[in-house]
């Protein structure tokens, strides 16, 4: 017990954490006058049938240097078509390395046309997707049959090692950018764009990942903003590095109620009767994957990520379920692929890289890899389905090439009324944060979904939700807040799907469904 008290003396970062004065980033910002976006057709044919228009903001690459190097962030626009104008809608998908870009559509979402009176506006946050400069670090980094995840066979541990700091050395390449990518820094970026579009307040949607943004930016500029929405809420007391712990105990929460759903319907996947059989099965798989890869491609670290998505949404769980089927009882592996290949684009490592420069910036991260072993090994006891993924996962933080800074202390004391949603077992963004920044801003309300474990997943067409979501969007109307520490409001969870017939399955598409869920919407990754 001495050593290990000795290793956590040594890596301690608590006394890095301490918050600057919440104005040293908006003062930055305050000074600068951006000029107005030149709007004109978009490329993507999704949002040129939505009616949108396209354009760049150009901002400063450091506040602190308003006349020198500038980037160019990637907007698109819905304008409003009710007659009474509401203001400008930012929405912010998460991530953080979420292309937002098309989500200026998701107004249509909203029920009863309450979304028709503003403005949304999608944005590809700095570094991301269509906006300039865009970081890129190894687009090989995610390929296939990489070495095992839990670090129980010689040699794994250091390959993975140096796997990550090869991948850090390699981002070192995108030059300055990496020292100003901060949520703070996209913070600045969103007070330029609203005064670039001309208005004195924003409203703001934001989804996981989006919801630190929001409660970043509503702590600098309390005065600007004038409804909220924040879906599937970051703990700001622990970015970055706790935060990921508790999600991998949360994850291992989350991926039963899958195997308790495999079981259910175990008459047509015949994976197991219990979620004890399924589990066993499912490890079972993946050590078996370990020792050969299958097609040379699908190893023990693909079989956790695609399963991983299982933890994040209930969409999908159907093709999930027939991947896993196909593979133990046909041999099967190509579905498989098919499933990691959507969230790990080969050759596209762009919001992976943004990812690592946010996070591994936001806040410092333990220098001491004892400090990583040490936790990767407590928690993997604990929650064995993918601590030590999201530990390899975090990994190029240990050795990042861009300092890190002192988060926000986020304060909402001065922020009006806003909406906060959570379902109860969202492994992502657990729901203890949820309830501590319902804390942090007396004048929200917070609408929980006990036993559901979709993450940041309204405006998925559960009407108890996404009818108080309305409300507020129409005339500010939020749930009566309610004495003590809990929710304000209670809905039930987005439902599991219920299978069809083999053979007959009809395969939703679920990025056409809901267009904010495709995308890297949360930690650690989507």
């Amino acid at each position: 017990m001495r050593r290990i008290a000795a290793v956590l003396a040594a890596t301690a970062v608590g006394a890095a954490m301490l918050a600057p004065p919440a104005d040293a980033a908006s003062a930055d910002a305050a000074g600068y006058a951006p000029a107005p976006i030149d709007w004109g057709p978009c490329t993507s044919g999704r949002l040129a049938g939505a009616g949108a228009e396209c354009g760049f903001l150009v901002v400063p690459l450091d506040y602190a240097r308003p006349g020198g190097e500038t980037v160019r962030i990637a907007v698109s626009r819905v304008k409003h078509t009710a007659a009474q104008y509401q203001g400008v809608m930012l929405v912010n998908p998460g991530g953080p390395g979420g292309s937002g870009l098309g989500l200026s559509t998701l107004g249509r979402s909203v029920p009863d046309h309450a979304g028709d009176g503003y403005d949304w506006i999608g944005f590809d946050p700095r570094g991301v997707g269509a906006s300039e400069p865009a970081i890129t670090c190894d687009g090989g980094y995610a390929s296939y049959d990489r070495p095992q995840y839990v670090p129980s066979v010689p040699g794994a541990e250091q390959a993975w090692r140096a796997k990550a700091k090869g991948y850090a050395d390699a981002c070192a390449g995108n030059g300055a950018i990496l020292d100003h990518v901060k949520t703070t820094d996209v913070a600045q970026d969103l007070e330029s764009l609203r005064k670039a579009l001309g208005e004195t307040r924003i409203n703001y949607y934001g989804f996981s990942y989006g919801t630190y943004l929001g409660q970043v930016y509503s702590t600098l500029y309390p005065d600007h903003v004038r409804r909220m929405v924040l879906d599937g809420n970051v703990d700001p007391r622990k970015v970055w590095y706790r935060s990921n712990l508790d999600q991998e105990v949360a994850f291992d929460r989350a991926i039963k109620e899958y195997f308790s759903w495999l079981a259910k319907y175990d008459d047509l996947y015949h994976l197991g009767g219990t979620e004890t059989e399924v589990e066993k099965l499912w490890y079972e798989q993946r050590a078996r994957l370990d020792r050969s890869a299958a097609g040379g491609v699908i190893g023990g670290d693909e079989w956790t990520d695609v399963f991983l998505q299982a933890g994040y949404y209930v969409f999908g769980w159907e093709e999930m379920a027939e991947a896993f089927d196909g593979w133990v009882h046909r041999g099967d592996w190509k579905p498989l692929k098919d499933l990691y290949d959507q969230t790990n684009p080969p050759g596209d490592d762009n919001s992976y890289a943004v990812y690592a420069s946010v996070e591994c910036t936001d806040a410092p991260w333990p220098r001491n890899w004892n400090r990583w072993r040490f936790d990767a090994w407590r928690t993997h006891l604990r929650a064995p389905f993918e601590t030590w993924g999201n530990t390899w996962f975090n990994a190029p933080c240990a050795d990042w090439p861009a300092k890190a800074a002192r988060p926000v202390h986020v304060d909402g004391g001065k922020v009006g009324g806003i909406l906060l949603i959570s379902e109860e077992l969202d492994a992502a963004t657990p729901y203890a944060g949820s309830l501590e920044v319902r804390g942090m801003f007396p004048r929200s309300s917070l609408i929980s979904a006990p036993g559901g474990t979709t993450h940041a997943g309204s405006l998925s067409g559960v009407a108890c939700v996404d009818d108080k979501v309305a409300a507020y969007l129409a005339s500010g109307t939020l749930p009566k807040r309610t004495e003590g520490t809990g929710s304000d409001a209670q809905c039930e969870p987005v439902p599991p799907p219920v299978p069809k017939a083999a053979g007959a399955r009809q395969k939703a598409d679920s990025a056409a469904r809901q267009p904010h869920q495709r995308v890297l919407a949360g930690l650690p990754r989507s």
